[in-house]
């Protein structure tokens, strides 16, 4: 469905250490640089980080949330240890599996260093 996520942020050297070790848990390389953005390649698509275009301070979205999909609860451990040893803070409840009217999932929030909502799920096979 989706090409590529973009998000705005201020400091983008410090975003791109951020995200550099986040993504890096889910075997993507350090972002490549492209003028005022850095974009992470997967073969499913694009995510990159840029200031924004047109001068004005990045901000994030109140109630957005930006999920990445992790193959075990440990992967989303990971994920989330790397985004608060490097810069991130802890949001919603502590990382773990949480039921709800989709089914079990294995959930992780963490902010990254401008304030957006980055999720780590795990959606277990169903037995």
């Amino acid at each position: 469905m989706f090409s590529h996520v973009m998000l705005g942020v201020n400091d983008l050297e410090v975003s791109k250490r951020f995200y550099d070790a986040l993504l890096g848990t889910l075997g993507i390389g350090p972002g490549i640089a492209n003028k005022n953005r850095y974009f992470y390649r997967s073969p499913t698509g694009t995510f990159g980080i840029t200031t924004p275009i047109n001068g004005e301070p990045a901000t994030h979205g109140n109630g957005s949330t930006l999920g990445f999909a992790m193959a075990s609860p440990e992967q989303a451990d990971a994920f989330y240890a790397a985004g608060i040893a490097n810069g991130g803070t802890s949001c919603e409840d502590p990382p773990g599996f949480r039921d709800g009217a989709v089914g079990k999932l294995y959930l992780a929030y963490v902010r990254d260093p401008d304030g957006n909502k980055i999720c780590a799920l795990h959606r277990p096979v169903s037995i």
